[in-house]
């Protein structure tokens, strides 16, 4: 790059230095002649001849001093350039050979050459930085799934070889731990299952104008038989008339997900409500309940993949800790977002979705007519 750097500036500069001697040799000497005429000097004298030898040498002095001088400078500015565009590029072909190798903590100092390098390094910290993001969850998912299948797959295998040893028979009790076990694996399964189909949603949501207060109206009856039995009340209550465009069975799963969760977290006798409004260019989904309610601390994590607070998602009322999160990727989707607050435990817990009645058009399937 050197080279080319020297190379460039020397076809400048010969150029320049070309293009100088061409006027100098060809429109200087006439003026200047014209000049000494006017100053009384007569034509083919000798004070006429040296003056345009004087002219003429001064001339070529001038054009050759300043070609060096412009060709010292081109130098040490192309040596200058070239070891901190070098060093800079180095620095992130090395960086980029590191990322290659999975290391995603590198990151690249910005070199000051420019707005142009400076973005070039912003983006590749900004991309490293994500791959470490993409990496760390990426782990932590690997861990959760290992150790959500640990505890049903041991069970199963100590009653198992309980059975073989004779120590335990196959009885009634026996034969429904087993089932209770491989149906949490089953259950762990399609929720994982649902929520890798949820990360696709943004490829596969199908937007139609549908009625905001039918789709609650259709969930809550799907689920009432659920909150009859847990003695939970379920109510009700929408504007008429707010339509939105959204994917109908997707907007159902998110709020199916929310109710299920308000069902496991209210103990008997107590309230959910589902509230649907809209305000401006957004309808919003409400879901709130008087049940066990979620600390401080772990509201902020309600929405991480396979997260349980100690009583807000305990994995012992049937939670694998999958549901919220589809519930988040849904949403955003459709161009949403979707919010919680409790004012502690046993204070109960709100979720709010709100959906725009619009959404981006990357969330549209072009064929709905949306």
């Amino acid at each position: 790059m050197r080279r080319r750097l020297l190379l460039a500036q020397s076809v400048v500069l010969i150029a320049g230095g070309v293009t100088t001697w061409v006027v100098a040799s060809v429109v200087g000497p006439p003026l200047f002649r014209k000049h000494l005429t006017m100053a009384g000097v007569a034509h083919g004298s000798n004070e006429q001849y040296h003056a345009e030898q004087a002219y003429q040498y001064a001339t070529a002095l001038s054009i050759a001093v300043a070609i060096t001088v412009a060709a010292l400078t081109a130098l040490i500015v192309t040596i200058y350039l070239s070891r901190r565009v070098q060093h800079s590029i180095a620095e992130v072909s090395a960086a980029a050979s590191a990322v290659a190798e999975g290391r995603y903590d590198i990151r690249v100092t910005p070199p000051r050459l420019g707005r142009e390098f400076d973005y070039l390094t912003t983006a590749f910290n900004q991309m490293a930085e994500r791959l470490q993001t993409v990496e760390s969850t990426r782990r932590q998912l690997f861990g959760d799934l290992a150790h959500e299948i640990r505890t049903p797959v041991a069970v199963l295998e100590a009653y198992l070889e309980a059975v073989e040893d004779g120590v335990r028979s196959l009885d009634q009790p026996t034969i429904t731990m087993l089932r209770d076990q491989t149906g949490r694996l089953v259950r762990f399964s399609a929720d994982a299952a649902a929520l890798a189909q949820a990360e696709e949603a943004n490829a596969t949501i199908s937007a139609a104008w549908i009625e905001a207060g039918e789709i609650a109206r259709s969930v809550g009856a799907a689920m009432a038989d659920r909150f009859a039995a847990n003695g939970v009340a379920l109510d009700i209550n929408v504007d008429d008339g707010t339509r939105l465009c959204a994917d109908r069975q997707r907007l159902a799963q998110v709020l199916g997900n929310l109710l299920d969760n308000a069902l496991r977290h209210t103990p008997a006798g107590g309230h959910v409500t589902v509230t649907v409004t809209a305000a401006g260019d957004e309808v919003a989904f409400k879901v709130a309940d008087d049940g066990e309610g979620i600390a401080a601390e772990h509201v902020p994590h309600v929405f991480d993949r396979f997260y349980r607070a100690d009583l807000a998602r305990d994995r012992h009322r049937g939670g694998s800790g999958i549901g919220l999160a589809i519930v988040k990727v849904l949403t955003e989707a459709h161009g949403g977002h979707v919010s919680v607050a409790s004012p502690g435990l046993g204070e109960g817990t709100t979720f709010v979705v709100a959906l725009p009645i619009l959404p981006p058009v990357a969330a549209r399937d072009q064929s709905s007519g949306c």
